[in-house]
């Protein structure tokens, strides 16, 4: 597939019928099986524009098993979105791809955005971060609760308006050649960023594990929260640093913070204000750019990818 631009994608899916035609050749191309019995020997009936499996004769539709499942928009709204959503290193609001759709009711592509946001964090969570791993946590700017509305607004970190974050961040030093001096900053790999509860052990010790399979080894500051990272097998080792000065941050754990500022700034100048309970899609979004920063027009083919991999958990509600 030739790369996807603002100037050709008109071209490349000019109606929907074509845009039909490419999502049945991208899913046989990107190894379609029968949901029922695994058979991968399947045939496409074109009037009921799904695939019947040659072993158990299973009908399977063409949008089921991806992200597009249970959705009435057409495929080519979908491939529009997953277009604008990786056309830029900016984030997109629903609002604004509602407005370069021509849609007129916002909730459908509200809803369409953010089940694309979910299975980015599915294809994520596929990945472990390994080597030397950066761990901090992050608080950003949320709604207010319903039931706290009326009450007073606490400051700092234990705000009603402030969600913690869970960051974690790949980063190591370049290598350099033997007899030279290291003059370079550290430089980052991959992120994973996770909405916690609490900033207690017993919260962010799993996660971690989760999120580095136990191999990595991790960096953090001197919080009691991560005294039993090696001893609990979430890390293979661990070095805590006491941060006694704030220029200390910036050196020891450089990309955590970075990420985090990133994030908070590319929320803030979009969004303005959103929900804590939509923060995690947000943040899926971020990341998924952030690990593939490098993709350029590949972006969208990996999206769509993606979208066909997976179903969203993301339900359907009133807005």
């Amino acid at each position: 597939m030739k790369e996807l631009t603002l100037l050709n994608f008109s071209d490349v899916y000019p109606d929907e019928a074509s845009c039909v035609e490419a999502l049945r050749r991208f899913r046989e191309g990107h190894g379609l099986g029968c949901s029922r019995c695994g058979c991968t020997h399947m045939y496409w009936d074109k009037a009921h524009k799904s695939w019947i499996c040659s072993r158990c004769g299973h009908e399977t539709t063409l949008r089921s098993g991806t992200v597009m499942q249970g959705s009435n928009l057409p495929v080519r709204d979908w491939l529009a979105a997953m277009f604008l959503l990786t056309a830029t290193k900016r984030a997109i609001s629903a609002k604004e791809i509602q407005r370069q759709l021509g849609r007129k009711r916002y909730q459908p592509v509200w809803e369409m955005v953010h089940k694309l946001r979910d299975v980015m964090g599915k294809r994520d969570a596929r990945y472990s971060l390994d080597g030397d791993v950066e761990i901090d946590e992050g608080f950003f700017s949320t709604e207010t609760p319903e039931g706290q509305k009326d009450c007073p607004l606490k400051r700092g970190r234990g705000s009603q308006r402030k969600t913690a974050v869970l960051v974690m961040a790949e980063s190591g030093f370049p290598e350099v050649p033997s007899g030279k001096k290291r003059s370079t900053p550290k430089v980052v790999r991959h992120i994973k960023m996770e909405v916690i509860d609490d900033l207690k052990a017993s919260t962010e010790t799993p996660k971690v594990k989760q999120a580095t399979g136990g191999k990595a080894n991790a960096t953090t500051d001197g919080s009691n929260t991560y005294a039993s990272l090696e001893k609990d097998g979430a890390v293979a080792s661990h070095k805590a640093i006491v941060m006694d000065d704030k220029k200390k941050v910036g050196k020891v754990l450089p990309w955590v913070h970075i990420a985090i500022s990133n994030a908070k700034r590319s929320i803030l100048d979009t969004y303005h204000d959103i929900k804590a309970e939509f923060l995690q899609l947000y943040l899926n979004e971020f990341c998924y750019k952030f690990n593939r920063r490098y993709f350029g027009f590949r972006l969208f083919e990996r999206l769509e990818l993606c979208a066909c991999s997976y179903k969203a958990d993301f339900k359907h509600r009133i807005y």
